[in-house]
């Protein structure tokens, strides 16, 4: 009587998700929980893998990925029957959907000024496309000046990217000469920090 209970409850249980789950298309990463009325230690849940197929004991390697429930059911006791006197009474439903997947990180997209002498830490610099850096920026981000730095005769060096000259601005951090702190920089430009003089 309970084994005729419990198949009831299977049946309508399964009516009621597969009549939900009939447009349904199973994706990998997918879980499909699988009952076998007639064998309960056959009974699981299964992983949809990455390749589309599950493995289920008896029945071998299924295809599932792109499947309705009800395809996967129809097929598990196709393969299931040759085991049994008669066709098992299986029921398949979706116990739990995929993940979603993490969204793609945007991409920043970066350009190098190099900054090098009398700087905390000299080197290349990424500047984010985005921004409009400036000379006095990339020297606060560099770490600023060590304490030998003539920060009077600061030099950008640019070159043109039609000729291929060199072109060497002055910039004076405490004023007054040269370019100003708030000039923008390009893509290749180098910070020259050089020594100060002895008496400078």
């Amino acid at each position: 009587m309970r084994l005729v209970l419990t198949g009831i409850s299977l049946a309508l249980l399964a009516i009621g998700t597969t009549a939900a789950a009939d447009n349904y298309r199973i994706k990998t990463g997918d879980t499909l929980q699988i009952e076998v009325l007639e064998d309960a230690n056959l009974s699981r849940p299964v992983l949809v893998l990455p390749d589309g197929n599950i493995n289920f004991p008896f029945a071998g390697t299924i295809k599932a990925a792109g499947q309705t429930v009800g395809a996967v059911q129809s097929s598990i006791v196709s393969k299931l029957a040759p085991n049994f006197n008669v066709a098992p009474n299986v029921f398949v439903s979706v116990a739990s959907l995929a993940p979603p997947r993490p969204a793609a990180a945007p991409v920043v997209r970066t350009y190098g000024v190099y900054a090098m002498g009398e700087i905390t830490t000299p080197g290349r610099l990424n500047i984010d496309t985005k921004e409009n850096v400036t000379i006095l920026q990339a020297i606060a981000t560099a770490g600023g000046f060590t304490r030998f730095a003539a920060t009077n005769r600061i030099e950008l060096r640019r070159v043109n990217p039609k000729t291929g000259q060199e072109i060497k601005y002055l910039f004076d951090y405490k004023g007054g000469k040269g370019i100003s702190g708030a000039t923008r920089l390009q893509e290749g430009d180098v910070i020259v920090v050089p020594e100060r003089r002895l008496f400078e």
